[in-house]
């Protein structure tokens, strides 16, 4: 396997915990987002939409995180980051989407472009921008876990939403947004830190980390 990414990519960080999770080797491809290579014609022909992360399994190319993760478990179901049961799926993946739907992406490198080349925001605005989207939408996740705590984002195993939820909480802290008004939200972070498959896979460990 392949994995198209770049190390500050929080989409990608989520994959690659995943992979970690699974005990899936694979080869790391990076296509750096500020100098721009995922426009370039040669990452083009393997990947049209020109983002990261991009899974290519033996030639069957896969994109979207959240699609690259469940891809991932149904080929190699062990261990499993979903849960069995039918509602815990929902529940999880609703998680996950609270993430990668409502705040990944107002704060994307492409929006955060936008708002300052093209509709000339200061870098202020831009970071206040930031930590509005991301302040708020976490608050979200912090209600659905406060309605049912567990160690993880749900049970006793990391899943799914916690692939999400981690890298996310990285980059809030990159950008200095308030993260004390999440507790639970902070709690399942620092458990899921505890294991090697986040901790080993984080940014900083990237081998394109700068």
């Amino acid at each position: 396997m392949k994995l198209y990414n770049y190390f500050r990519s929080s989409a990608s960080y989520r994959v690659r915990i995943a992979l970690a999770l699974k005990g899936l080797s694979y080869d790391y491809v990076p296509v750096h987002l500020v100098k721009r290579e995922h426009l370039d014609e040669s990452y083009a022909s393997v990947s049209a939409a020109r983002l990261v992360p991009l899974l290519d399994d033996a030639g069957a190319r896969v994109t979207q995180s959240l699609a690259i993760m469940e891809y991932l478990d149904e080929t190699h179901p062990q261990p499993p980051l979903l849960p069995a049961d039918p509602l815990g799926r929902a529940r999880v993946r609703a998680i996950a989407m609270d993430i990668a739907c409502e705040i990944h992406p107002l704060n994307n490198l492409r929006v955060l472009r936008y708002l300052v080349h093209d509709l000339k925001l200061s870098e202020d605005d831009k970071d206040r921008w930031y930590r509005h989207w991301v302040e708020s939408g976490l608050e979200a996740v912090e209600r659905q876990l406060a309605a049912s705590p567990s160690r993880y984002c749900h049970g006793d195993a990391p899943t799914l939403a916690d692939c999400t939820l981690v890298p996310q909480i990285f980059n809030a802290q990159r950008f200095n947004c308030r993260v004390d008004h999440v507790p639970n939200v902070m709690r399942v972070f620092e458990a899921c830190m505890q294991l090697d498959a986040f901790s080993k896979t984080q940014p900083s460990a990237c081998p394109d980390a700068a």
